[in-house]
């Protein structure tokens, strides 16, 4: 059958269990309700297993099917911290958070996509107050990873894989240790895959397919990424000829129908180390006092076409992804570093957000189009900010101070209409040729950057309101609002700090605790546990809203290079006969997700891998050098800093603090020495150094700095003392900010 048949076909079988009052049908049941000879009974088994696997239905006792919402179960991708505590985001974004005890868990690992039994209780007479929504894996649906990377070790009995995935508490027990000719021994780095795993109470088993070599062996390290995030470090030769075909230069017949707007005054602005340059901009001041802001965004639709194997090979890698060393490009070099890349001085295809704006930032209109266009100048963010700061001197100097007091008026109002203060700094790892941390940078979000931002905003929100108002099937960027039980347990957390709080479900008074940590020293601390407690921006088939940005309508659509989700909008505006069905879309929308997050991790522990080996480094080699730290977590057993120098975070032990015995004091969230009577709280201030580094759990202990004579006030040092020491807050590892929008 073909695919459409197919759909109706499963949409046919869950529209008759929608309409089931009674007793659940069986399979064969079910195939008489839907007329029997109608369908081959072959054909509807198959759609229905289908249906099972993706849990859109669910088989319960005596063979009978339910939809999933009848018998209380939730399908989504699971998330497990360090702890083993689970974390479901269910397919349907409109589902609150599940929470799923360790013990729950079942055979579950990271980021699997399962099947969730919730647990209803009763509430009777007690008060209302609202209380996460908890349950159980009944079934694991899909395995995120069927390959896993680790460290392999034997014990007196067996030998097995420690994962390097914190969040994979489980060893995976290996029956031999020999791929091909080759012997994989104790401690270095392999590639296991994984078998059936029926139970919990049996050890998940494997076999090793590949062997990766040492982990101080160089290059190892970040092969392991690519292994287990299971990146492509290449593509296809059939993508790689489509992609070659293309000529070098735009043909005239290229430019049918595209407005021209070679002559335009546009110039793009990205980090000074980008090749992908897929926005471009111009502003104009009009005579009445209103503006014209025009975005251009990289054509790749024009190039790549639907069925095609470019298409199928950017959907599967879902975006690119940017590790420390390498980009991993969703299209080959030659599309997105060259023809879909607006590079500067040559003619290049656009699709146009247009917008006629108020002299105070509101929109008036907008017009969508195919365009061509030549950037006149390719600037980086420090260039564009220097020209901002200075007299205009030139056109193109003139223009960005112009843009620049538009995107003023545009963040002001943002912000004014509910948006969250939610930016933290990003940190950039910068290295050498042998992949070894030479320096560590600080990426402030100036007023260059505030201004792209802006008007990515703008563009993205009025291609959504667009499709809206076109009703036709695209990817929306949504944003649920938090749980309101997570929200209370963050008020409570800045309330026992005496910071003054109200009622978090109200958008005004969450602005208000913003500007309050914003001024406060506990507020980089509490901020990130603000960020802890606000759910994970992914992709619908709906447009939800974006709680953070506060919009109705928004998603993606200024960077097609990037992320297929831009690409599959692009055609829902210009093209919709190339966009996929509904059902298509949802399965689409959930793996854009998924491969977004797997590009984060990857990012993040690129970053960490190689600041490990510097920190381990820095510790063999005897130097202390003193990082400014800030308290962010205060335990019983230590205290967690984060690093703002370098984007990561560790655990300073009660055992590295010498002149005192320090207590935890539960109800103060503060640890007191019993000599002294000196205090650790939450946002406190110090210097550390490396105590210990431990790669393989990704893990770091810090103590506090040495103090070169008298102990003073406030501030840690090595032997309990306290030290003065004032510096900038800033990023906490993980959170990484979205060049272009959230």
């Amino acid at each position: 059958m073909k695919i459409r048949a197919l759909e109706e076909l499963e949409e046919r079988i869950l529209d008759a269990l929608r309409k089931v009052r009674g007793i659940p049908p069986t399979a064969e049941e079910l195939w008489r309700r839907l007329g029997g000879c109608s369908v081959s009974e072959p054909t509807f088994r198959a759609a229905l297993a289908t249906l099972e696997r993706q849990g859109r239905v669910v088989r319960i006792k005596e063979n009978r099917y339910v939809l999933p919402a009848a018998a209380d179960l939730v399908t989504g991708r699971i998330r497990i911290n360090r702890q083993g505590k689970g974390f479901l985001q269910p397919d349907d974004p409109r589902l609150p958070e599940i929470v799923i005890p360790e013990h729950a868990t079942g055979t579950a690992l990271h980021e699997d996509r399962v099947l969730v039994r919730r647990n209803l209780q009763s509430k009777g007479l007690r008060p209302e107050r609202p209380e996460p929504a908890t349950g159980e894996v009944v079934q694991v649906l899909e395995r995120r990873r069927t390959q896993l990377v680790g460290t392999l070790q034997r014990s007196a009995r067996f030998t097995y894989v420690v994962p390097d995935d914190p969040h994979i508490p489980h060893d995976i027990y290996v029956p031999t240790v020999r791929v091909g000719h080759r012997t994989a021994h104790v401690g270095e780095k392999v590639v296991v895959a994984l078998r059936d795993w029926p139970s919990r109470e049996a050890r998940p088993e494997g076999e090793i397919i590949e062997i990766l070599g040492r982990p101080d062996a160089p290059g190892v390290d970040i092969l392991a990424i690519l292994r287990h995030y299971q990146l492509p470090t290449s593509f296809p030769a059939a993508v790689r000829r489509e992609a070659e075909a293309f000529e070098d230069r735009l043909q005239p017949k290229e430019l049918r129908g595209r407005v021209d707007l070679r002559h335009q005054l546009v110039v793009t602005i990205d980090p000074d180390d980008a090749k992908d340059f897929d926005d471009a901009i111009a502003v104009e001041p009009l005579p009445n006092g209103n503006w014209k802001l025009w975005v251009h965004i990289a054509d790749v639709s024009h190039y790549v076409r639907p069925g095609t194997a470019l298409d199928a090979e950017a959907r599967r890698r879902g975006n690119s992804t940017y590790l420390v060393d390498r980009v991993i490009p969703m299209l080959p070099e030659v599309l997105s570093n060259e023809l879909c890349s607006l590079k500067s001085g040559v003619d290049r295809l656009t699709k146009c957000v247009e917008i006629t704006l108020s002299e105070k930032g509101q929109v008036l209109h907008s017009r969508f189009y195919s365009a061509v266009i030549r950037s006149r100048r390719r600037l980086t963010y420090e260039e564009a900010l220097d020209l901002i700061r200075r007299p205009a001197r030139d056109p193109i100097s003139s223009m960005l101070q112009q843009a620049h007091r538009l995107a003023r008026e545009l963040r002001r109002r943002r912000f004014a209409q509910g948006a969250l203060d939610l930016d933290f700094p990003e940190v950039k790892v910068r290295l050498d040729e042998q992949g070894r941390v030479v320096r560590v940078e600080m990426v402030v979000h100036d007023e260059a950057h505030q201004l792209i931002e802006e008007f990515m905003l703008l563009a993205n929100e009025a291609v959504a309101r667009r499709l809206r108002q076109l009703r036709r099937p695209a990817l929306f960027r949504v944003h649920e609002p938090p749980d309101p039980a997570r929200l209370e347990e963050y008020r409570q957390e800045v309330l026992a700090h005496n910071i003054p709080c109200g009622n978090l479900q109200k958008r005004g008074e969450l602005q208000r605790l913003l500007e309050r940590l914003n001024r406060n020293p506990l507020g980089p601390a509490l901020k990130v546990g603000l960020l802890r407690s606000l759910m994970r921006a992914q992709y619908a088939t709906e447009p939800l809203g974006h709680f953070g940005l506060n919009k109705a309508d928004y998603t993606h659509f200024t960077s097609p290079i990037r992320r297929y989700a831009d690409l599959v909008v692009h055609r829902a505006l210009f093209e919709p006969v190339t966009v996929p069905s509904r059902i298509e879309l949802d399965e689409l929308a959930e793996h854009l997700s998924s491969m977004e997050r797997n590009a984060a991790d990857a990012e993040r522990d690129s970053r960490e891998v190689k600041l490990l080996a510097f920190l381990e480094q820095q510790l063999r080699s005897g130097q202390t050098v003193p990082y400014p730290a800030l308290v962010t977590e205060i335990r019983n057993h230590g205290f967690f800093v984060d690093l703002p120098a370098l984007g990561l975070g560790g655990l300073v032990p009660l055992s590295r603090l010498k002149d005192d015995f320090f207590v935890f004091d539960p109800s103060r969230n503060e640890l007191r020495g019993r000599r002294t009577r000196r205090c650790i709280r939450l946002g406190d201030r110090l210097e550390v150094v490396v105590a210990r580094v431990d790669r393989s759990k990704k893990q770091v202990d810090f103590e506090p700095a040495p103090v070169e004579g008298k102990s003073r006030r406030c501030g840690l040092g090595a032997a309990g003392t306290f030290k003065t020491e004032a510096f900038t807050a800033g990023a906490r590892a993980g959170q990484r900010r979205a060049r272009r929008a959230s």
